[in-house]
């Protein structure tokens, strides 16, 4: 069984660089994104080849009342989704871990996209699916992403792809003194929780704790933290990171002060340039649920050339079909609580 023991070594750090290298990698399919995420349990398995890892996959363990448990891959797995059976083979590798908590299902939502095609594969094969004909709100993360492409384009180039209204706003700030720097201080983020927190009031959003992005800087190496300022005025932050040439944009907030000055614009321009200058291959401004809501709008004066990506949905894997049902029934009702996406 290729279950990852955490104590050797060795294996971690083979474990590791698949991770990072692979391109159907996730920030959230690294073992750091377990590490923040210390309120559910964790386990990482994989495949291998010829002594070579061929997929993997991290697992969190949400502990349920009477001993049982939910798994969720979250972006997972790191493997090609399409090869339905290497993805059948690794989660085999689960199954042990399923038994070992009382698992009702396996539930993973990969960074692929969405076709007729792949629908039926896992459909077919047995599958519960949470995809495009269904209620958006069930699922624990937007099925859309607005993501930013920014293979061969430098820092003015890549402003072409970008709404003409957008690069409008963007040189309208400069022209304004709009100013923003980065660190990993914890000063810095302080700040940008203020920001965070300001937005979340506005827009009565559950907001999450100073701790929590501590933890999320500390983790990632490469996490910064921006903050766009106009004279004594703090006006906006964010929290990004480069995870081995993928840019996410996590969470970001600004506060009721100069808001005319458009300051999310020309951060977001300047983290974009941070991407453009590491080599980065895509910038993800995260995801939306309705395309008539401000930050879809936001998003898409980025996007405007690339327009949004479309993903497969949520596919649960169901060990206890009776339990999962009634777990079908409650959880939507749960979910329609949870706060909308936090950047803006």
């Amino acid at each position: 069984m290729a279950l990852l023991d955490k104590l050797n070594t060795a294996d971690v750090r083979r474990y590791d660089e698949f991770v990072r290298s692979s391109p159907y990698g996730s920030m959230m399919q690294d073992r750091l994104w377990a590490e923040v995420k210390d309120d559910w349990g964790n386990e990482h398995v994989y495949l291998e080849q010829d002594g070579e890892i061929i997929a993997a996959m991290s697992i969190l363990i949400k502990r349920l009342p009477g001993g049982f448990s939910m798994l969720y891959a979250t972006r997972g797995p790191v493997c090609d989704i399409t090869d339905l059976t290497l993805v059948q083979r690794l989660l085999k590798e689960a199954d042990s871990v399923a038994k070992k908590h009382k698992a009702i299902m396996l539930k993973f939502d990969p960074e692929a996209a969405y076709s007729d095609e792949l629908y039926d594969l896992y459909k077919n094969a047995g599958f519960q699916l949470t995809s495009k004909d269904d209620d958006q709100e069930k699922l624990i993360q937007p099925r859309k992403n607005m993501i930013l492409f920014l293979d061969d384009h430098d820092e003015e180039t890549i402003m072409t792809k970008f709404s003409k209204k957008g690069r409008s706003t963007i040189r309208g700030a400069i022209k304004k003194g709009v100013q923003v720097r980065y660190s990993r201080s914890d000063e810095d983020i302080e700040l940008f929780y203020e920001t965070y927190r300001a937005m979340s009031e506005r827009n009565n959003i559950t907001t999450r704790s100073v701790e929590y992005f501590k933890k999320i800087r500390d983790k990632y190496e490469e996490a910064r933290i921006y903050i766009a300022y106009h004279e004594d005025d703090i006006l906006a932050g964010a929290l990004t990171i480069n995870y081995h040439g993928k840019m996410y944009y996590l969470y970001a907030g600004s506060t009721n002060v100069k808001r005319n000055m458009n300051p999310n614009h020309i951060m977001n321009y300047e983290m974009i340039k941070w991407g453009i200058e590491v080599g980065a291959t895509q910038y993800d401004f995260g995801g939306f649920f309705e395309v008539s809501d401000g930050l879809y709008i936001f998003k898409k004066s980025f996007c405007d050339k690339d327009g949004a990506t479309e993903y497969i949905g949520e596919l649960d894997k169901v060990y206890k079909p009776f339990m999962y049902n009634v777990l079908e029934k409650v959880i939507p009702m749960v979910k329609r609580l949870r706060k909308k996406p936090s950047q803006g």
